[in-house]
């Protein structure tokens, strides 16, 4: 089992101190991240708990998946490994049809009109 932990459905207000404290009462915590929006810094609604240990691990599940925080029942589960995505890795991330050069002209057609 990882001891890495997806918790969901976390009330925006939730801080990462204060899912360390939850956290810490079924195990010791290595890492809490809150996942934030890119622009406005504003909660996503999940994070990632690291336990220090797979016991640990399981007993935040056990202990804590449908745990009411804020109003919220929380969805605590085992992280699944990221998945991934269109242009990431390798390729430089610029996908398909990347560049602008050829003979297209100004507006962009690739046919002659007549």
């Amino acid at each position: 089992m990882s001891r890495k932990l997806f918790v969901g459905n976390l009330p925006y207000q939730a801080a990462e101190d204060e899912l360390r404290d939850l956290f810490g009462e079924a195990g010791a915590v290595e890492t809490v991240t809150v996942m934030r929006d890119r622009e406005t810094g504003r909660a996503r609604g999940f994070a990632f708990v690291e336990m220090a240990s797979d016991e640990d691990a399981q007993n935040a599940i056990t202990r804590l998946n449908g745990y009411q925080l804020g109003g919220r029942a929380l969805t605590v589960n085992e992280a699944r490994p990221r998945e991934p995505r269109f242009g990431d890795g390798g390729g430089g991330g610029r996908g398909f049809g990347g560049g602008g050069s050829g003979n297209r002209g100004s507006r962009g057609r690739s046919e002659p009109r007549w």
